[in-house]
């Protein structure tokens, strides 16, 4: 017999989709900034054929706004997280890491046996899920470290300098395109039940 269960509260799926164009518009606003330093020049027109050449100014009045959403978003997630008690469902705990390598050798075909029984996310999922909470916390202390190195000088020093902080920020960009190419992946392996899961809140599952 298959029926419709709850899976992800309201609030989850908000926060999920908000940071999905806001995200999206970050990257590329973070991209424009980064190119119009001399120091990540990349040859060749073809970023100027994509629309991705230098162009600070805009890069700027676009990337600080959709920041601030960013970090309100985040923090209003973690705080839902904490209070509803949903972290119990995402931190990883003593049967994870266990799970999580199973899943993983599963995915690359290395893994031909069944697949632990997991509660709401498996193994992988409490690592991923987790680990992006840390990525954003990261992306905001790089982003005002370089954002206001002069009046945040200590967060500055702390990261190691502007320099270092410039580079951290962008490393944290490329882990979040990383998971987000992941994530896409994933979604459309587990199909359309996955999907509407983040939409409707409720997934297809078969009970006896």
């Amino acid at each position: 017999m298959v029926s419709l269960q709850k899976k992800h509260p309201l609030a989850i799926r908000w926060n999920h989709w908000i940071n999905f164009p806001v995200l999206t518009i970050m990257v590329w606003s973070g991209f424009l900034i980064y190119w119009a330093n001399d120091a990540y020049f990349i040859p060749g027109r073809w970023l100027e054929a994509i629309g991705m050449n230098a162009r600070l100014g805009q890069g700027m009045s676009w990337h600080f706004p959709f920041a601030f959403i960013f970090t309100v978003n985040g923090l209003l997630y973690a705080a839902f997280l904490f209070i509803s008690g949903q972290w119990r469902y995402m931190f990883p705990d003593r049967r994870s890491l266990r799970e999580a390598v199973i899943v993983v050798l599963h995915d690359l075909h290395l893994h031909k046996g069944d697949l632990p029984k997991q509660l709401k996310y498996n193994g992988a999922q409490r690592f991923a899920y987790t680990g992006i909470l840390f990525l954003g916390f990261a992306a905001l202390l790089t982003g005002l470290a370089i954002y206001k190195p002069v009046q945040l000088s200590w967060l500055t020093y702390a990261l190691g300098g502007y320099e270092a902080a410039r580079l951290e920020h962008f490393l944290v960009t490329c882990a979040f395109l990383a998971f987000f190419f992941v994530h896409i992946a994933q979604v459309v392996k587990a199909g359309w039940n996955a999907f509407r899961a983040m939409i409707t809140g409720l997934e297809k599952t078969d009970v006896e």
